[in-house]
């Protein structure tokens, strides 16, 4: 019996422990709800007007004229000067009749310089292809499927000028090169 008057006691004074410590709670509350009344007596500060939409001024790009935006240097721009925008206009254009040769069946960027050669006052390139075959290139040479035609091979690059649809009818010149592997 002394076992569950302990236990009922325990009980008790849990209770009452409780009891307290919401009354603790509940106390004065005054200051609380009088910082409350303040602060929603206060005028409301003006939300700033939204700001007018801009209209929107399309760009009229003049054609040939200016630079062409999709294009990132200066330079590159001068190339238009030098294409044809018409089937009939004179200008750079690719020989078609001429028979391809074997390294313009791969894109120039999966070509790789890897040194050079020299014999008896001739210059070439050595040129892998990406089957890992060694080609020897001379200038006036074509590489790229861009009518790629070699005009310089310096010991770490060999420079290309290449000729690009315009998509209207034209070409433009480019300058392209291959880099020495590991250079």
């Amino acid at each position: 019996m002394n076992t569950s008057i302990l236990r009922t006691g325990r009980v008790v004074a849990l209770v009452a422990a409780t009891g307290m410590a919401l009354a603790a709670c509940t106390g004065d509350m005054g200051d609380l709800q009088q910082y409350i009344a303040e602060v929603k007596a206060r005028p409301a500060t003006p939300i700033e007007p939204i700001p007018p939409v801009k209209t929107y001024s399309p760009y009229e790009y003049e054609g040939l004229a200016a630079r062409d935006p999709f294009r990132s240097s200066s330079s590159e721009g001068r190339e238009v000067a030098q294409s044809s925008t018409s089937p009939g206009a004179a200008g750079p254009r690719p020989d078609f009749d001429r028979p391809k040769e074997y390294l313009e069946r791969f894109e120039l960027d999966t070509l790789v310089m890897v040194g050079t050669f020299a014999q008896d006052g001739s210059y070439w390139g050595l040129v892998r292809d990406p089957d890992g075959v060694v080609h020897r290139v001379a200038l006036e040479d074509y590489m790229g499927k861009n009518h790629g035609q070699i005009i310089d091979i310096e010991d770490s690059e060999i420079h290309l000028s290449e000729l690009i649809n315009d998509g209207s009818g034209g070409w433009l010149l480019r300058e392209a090169s291959i880099a020495l592997e590991g250079g």
